[in-house]
């Protein structure tokens, strides 16, 4: 083979290696956005540790509490018809992951997600939230009243719920410390503060500077 034809040859598969190259980037782009919805960018460390099926989970959560309300009455802006899977716990798991980027593994985070929808801790922003590209009516306003509308008892089972979903090892948990206590004999139920301190451990969160903290920097 002449060195000239060799030149071709290698320049024609640098061309379509690169334009191979391109395709499976774009392709690995659109799947992660439609993975996050509605256009919302997720990076694909969220989708790696995302668990799998995460788009359906909601469905099992109204299995184990069919009392919870569905709120998917709302119309689906470019089909016109009622998007009847666009419902209350798909688009609370969705704010949770993808516009919060909340682990979903412990019940510390779930309950800051509970917590934004009850205004007691951060803003929840309209434009933002899931469904409000899609939908004809954004289902902020209405999310937030079916979560206020819940008992406290039930907002608490809900977060049991969707923990033990995520986190499997969860139940173990709660197992461990229920029969710790049986056998102390000091309580027949969990202790939520017990829990959440063992999240803590794991979680590794670092401790926020406090007034006074400058004091510890003098000799």
């Amino acid at each position: 083979m002449s060195s000239r034809l060799q030149k071709r040859v290698t320049h024609f598969l640098v061309i379509a290696l690169s334009l191979m190259a391109l395709t499976v980037i774009g392709a690995n782009a659109a799947q992660l956005r439609e993975a996050a919805g509605e256009g919302s960018w997720v990076s694909p460390e969220t989708i790696a540790q995302r668990p799998r099926n995460t788009r359906d989970l909601w469905r099992e959560v109204y299995e184990m509490m069919p009392e919870l309300p569905l709120e998917n009455q709302y119309v689906n802006g470019e089909t016109g018809e009622r998007d009847e899977e666009s419902t209350l716990i798909s688009r609370l798991i969705r704010y949770h992951i993808f516009i919060k980027a909340r682990p979903n593994r412990f019940r510390l985070d779930w309950k800051l997600t509970l917590a934004d929808y009850l205004g007691a801790y951060e803003r929840m922003v309209r434009d933002t939230y899931p469904g409000a590209n899609v939908l004809t009516e954004n289902p902020l306003e209405g999310d937030q009243a079916a979560i206020a509308s819940l008992s406290r008892q039930q907002r608490d089972r809900l977060v049991h719920v969707l923990t033990s979903l995520f986190n499997p090892n969860y139940l173990s948990l709660v197992e461990e410390q229920a029969n710790r206590e049986l056998a102390e004999g000091t309580q027949e139920t969990v202790d939520e503060t017990s829990l959440e301190g063992e999240e803590r451990r794991q979680r590794q969160v670092p401790r926020l500077p406090q007034s006074g903290d400058v004091e510890l920097l003098l000799p």
